[in-house]
């Protein structure tokens, strides 16, 4: 008895560091090809043989984005019915077709149509690998697992960046920022179909709840766990209705646009701002992704260990504090200096990124439960890619008529309002079979 529990504790324990590690690399890989197109603009704009503009370009980003929101509620639910091993292996199969056809491509046409394909493949990853890893992860270590894991699409995209850039340096053509980030994944892809397992009782183990003692998490209060199917019709319909989940869908489309127009506008805003140059701007505008990581491994471990598993109060807390950073941009960067930019774009990235993945994340496991994780997670990044359009098309007019303070102000009464419509379900926590008061 003492050999089989002591076996059964090492290869959970193999696994579910097998685990983290292979979905935490499928979503940073995932960037490679997600981002070959942005850095191999600058190549395709000087390339006189292809004739391309730069509003055309924007309207090809328009396609990306378009389909990816489409594809996040699309795939969020076939996660949750079919797996995620099926759908994350399709979609980065598809990816890395579609980024070597763009490294081929020559024209608008194609481009627009390649990158709408894109986006749709890349919308496979985040919903289906959120549900993968609340398998192996129970409730109350989730927000410390996610915080670590979800340094994926920070820490994925700053490296993307860099590599697609190198390779088309070293082989002097922009194609090769397709080619090689290609490459990448579909060697990703490989150890994904080695590695990857969609739950423990794939292998034969138990499931992470019984492991830990925990009690089971359900949706609806009057059922109970075994009648609820994985992925079926009953509990993704559940799920979409549920009002903790359509409330966190709406909190996510105004906190993303937020993010976007920080990352996209960034380096314009700190241009024009401060008189910096191109390159030094781009520099100082990245401190606001670099500070991510740190608060998304911050606002886990408060949820968990501060708040005993409850993710509200620490999502409140930081949209609070960054509605204040926001409103106070202004006065802040009013003199100019560049010790004061950092300090206030560390600080938005900061307690941005730490709600942004809670919510995205471990409060859609938590609330969804694993078993409708994924149609939980795709919603609510669904509705936070539909506010990214207003982050990527907004600020640029926004600035042109108001100026860069109204922008800011205005991006900090989005956050306010969050935070004033989530702060009601300060205390509430998911059902169990032990305890289904929220």
């Amino acid at each position: 008895m003492v050999n089989n529990i002591t076996n059964v504790d090492s290869r959970y324990k193999r696994w579910r560091i097998i685990i983290f590690g292979i979905t935490w690399m499928a979503y940073a890989g995932f960037y490679f090809t997600r981002k070959s197109f942005p850095v191999a603009k600058i190549g395709i704009l000087e390339d006189p043989s292809i004739e391309i503009t730069k509003a055309s370009m924007g309207i090809v980003d328009g396609m990306f984005g378009i389909a990816y929101c489409l594809g996040q509620f699309i795939w969020g639910m076939c996660g949750d019915r079919f797996g995620p091993r099926i759908v994350v292996l399709s979609g980065m199969a598809l990816s890395v077709i579609t980024t070597i056809a763009m490294g081929f491509s020559s024209t608008i046409i194609f481009f627009g149509i390649l990158m709408f394909v894109q986006g749709f493949s890349q919308a496979t990853g985040w919903a289906p690998l959120t549900k993968n890893v609340s398998y192996w992860f129970s409730r109350r270590e989730r927000g410390r697992v996610y915080g670590f894991w979800s340094t994926n699409y920070s820490l994925g995209g700053m490296l993307a960046s860099g590599f697609a850039g190198y390779m088309a340096l070293l082989f002097s053509n922009w194609r090769f920022a397709f080619f090689m980030s290609a490459l990448v994944l579909g060697t990703i892809w490989l150890l994904f179909f080695l590695l990857q397992k969609n739950r423990p009782e794939d292998i034969e183990l138990p499931d992470i709840e019984t492991y830990h003692g925990e009690p089971k998490t359900i949706i609806d209060p009057d059922d109970l766990p075994e009648e609820e199917p994985d992925g079926s019709w009953k509990t993704i319909r559940e799920v979409l209705l549920n009002p903790m989940i359509l409330r966190l869908g709406a909190i996510y489309f105004l906190l993303k646009p937020t993010r976007y127009a920080i990352l996209f506008w960034g380096p314009v805003i700190v241009y024009e701002r401060l008189g910096r140059n191109i390159g030094e701007s781009a520099l100082i505008s990245a401190v606001f992704e670099a500070a991510g990581p740190l608060g998304v491994i911050f606002a886990g471990y408060a949820s968990d260990k501060w708040f005993q598993a409850r993710r509200i109060p620490v999502i409140v807390i930081n949209l609070l504090i960054l509605s204040l950073i926001l409103f106070s941009f202004s006065t802040v960067t009013s003199g100019g200096g560049t010790v004061s930019m950092v300090i206030i774009l560390a600080a938005i990235g900061f307690f941005l990124f730490g709600p942004d993945a809670l919510i995205s994340s471990t409060a859609a496991v938590d609330f969804g439960t694993h078993k409708g994780a994924g149609s939980a997670a795709g919603f609510i990044n669904g509705m936070g890619s539909t506010g990214q359009i207003l982050g990527l098309s907004l600020p640029g007019l926004i600035s042109e008529i108001f100026g860069w303070d109204a922008l800011f102000m205005g991006m900090g009464c989005f956050v306010l309002l969050a935070a004033l419509i989530l702060a009601p379900k300060w205390n509430a926590v998911p059902p169990s079979v032990e305890n289904t008061e929220t």
